[in-house]
């Protein structure tokens, strides 16, 4: 389930404060250093740094 685009705009990445993109059930940092994958579960962004995915 896509989330609302005013909502992807004002979320930002809680590590480096970069935007997001959304990728499938994740939103992806667009930070050059960063690059964690935060889950987004029930429609809902779990943007907390604990339970980020790593690039890999």
């Amino acid at each position: 389930m896509p989330l609302e685009a005013g909502l992807l705009e004002i979320l930002a990445c809680p590590a480096c404060h970069a935007p997001l993109k959304e990728r499938d059930t994740e939103l992806i940092c667009t930070g050059q250093d960063c690059g964690l994958a935060y889950p987004v579960r029930d429609g809902i962004p779990v943007l907390l740094v604990d339970e980020a995915r790593r690039p890999g």
